[in-house]
């Protein structure tokens, strides 16, 4: 059985301010190439990472190699983390996340050139084009809309709506009362809201 799809044990969640320090001290000496660090980080968030992995992709087989790529790609790229941005486990989400959405678009992707082989003529599509530039101006509208939050907001904000958790899972992650966990969250996409100057 993969070591992914085993059960979790209780208590090994990385929680609250002090796990989050934690988590964010084994990247940093994972960058320095202590692959002790990064064996650390990988069994204390590999369960969390390959859950949200399940979730996008649905697939487990796909979903180990999704997950075997994020942790790679936190590996190669752990010197990047800003623990001014936000916190560790966030950060190691939204890698997981991103190449999650990644195999699956191109699943999607590969798909839709079968079903539209040879019946394009050779056309190119302009449409599709300009909506994948538009998504990507929105995309970076909403990063750099990120950055007018608070540290509490963005981290709640980041974890409910670009990692996919619920609210209750928010509030177990953060060690929060679920309240409060929602009490981040609305406060975050308000701010969220009028920094894009979005109308309701």
């Amino acid at each position: 059985m993969s070591r992914f799809s085993a059960a979790r044990t209780p208590g090994t969640e990385p929680r609250g301010a002090a796990a989050a320090d934690g988590l964010g001290e084994l990247l940093r000496r994972s960058a320095t190439g202590d692959e002790g660090a990064f064996g650390e980080l990988y069994d204390a968030v590999a369960p969390r990472v390959f859950g949200l992995v399940r979730r996008v992709v649905r697939d487990p087989a796909q979903a180990e190699e999704v997950t075997q790529e994020a942790f790679l790609e936190v590996w190669r790229t752990s010197g990047r983390f800003d623990p001014s941005r936000g916190s560790a486990l966030v950060w190691v989400l939204a890698i997981a996340h991103r190449k999650s959405v990644d195999r699956v678009r191109s699943a999607e992707a590969a798909r839709t050139r079968d079903e539209r082989y040879g019946a394009t003529s050779g056309e190119v599509a302009h449409d599709a084009t300009v909506e994948e530039v538009a998504l990507r101006l929105d995309a970076q509208r909403v990063r750099r809309a990120l950055a007018h939050l608070t540290d509490t907001q963005r981290e709640a904000v980041e974890l409910a709506y670009l990692s996919g958790y619920t609210h209750t899972e928010v509030a177990a992650l953060l060690n929060l009362p679920l309240g409060t966990a929602k009490t981040r969250i609305r406060d975050g996409l308000i701010r969220l809201r009028d920094t894009l100057g979005v109308t309701s």
